[in-house]
């Protein structure tokens, strides 16, 4: 019976680190920064100018939370692009972004806001294309 149980466990333990080693990003990030970085742009600018009444608003930004929680997972730790200057902008809108999410949920991103993010996202897209 324990050779059985230890058989049983070992199967199961390959099984699940397979599958977790095998699942890919559900946001569709690549692993390549530049591209990577202007997806998460593309998108964070499409949830900031839906009008605040569009049906799709809510799952817009529920998408845009996943991309900026993905984005931010993937890249804060490797150091050939920590250290870079379009991503440290980018994290600074993608924590401004978030941290408005978290606090006020569905009310309407001040226009302050909205302007200081537009903004950011040209100084990271200079620093892409300086970077390339």
């Amino acid at each position: 019976m324990k050779p059985f149980l230890s058989r049983l466990l070992a199967l199961v333990l390959v099984v699940a680190i397979g599958l977790i080693g095998c699942s890919s990003s559900t946001t569709g990030l690549t692993g390549n920064y530049s591209q990577d970085t202007l997806t998460v742009l593309s998108n964070l600018q499409n949830a900031i100018d839906l009008p605040d009444d569009a049906p799709e608003k809510p799952g817009v930004q529920a998408q845009a939370r996943d991309l900026m929680n993905d984005y931010a997972s993937r890249y804060r730790r490797d150091n050939k692009v920590s250290g870079l200057r379009s991503f440290t902008t980018m994290q600074t809108a993608v924590n401004s972004l978030a941290g408005y999410y978290t606090s006020y949920g569905n009310r309407p991103l001040p226009e302050k806001l909205k302007k200081r993010l537009k903004q950011e996202f040209r100084q990271v897209e200079l620093s892409l294309q300086r970077d390339s």
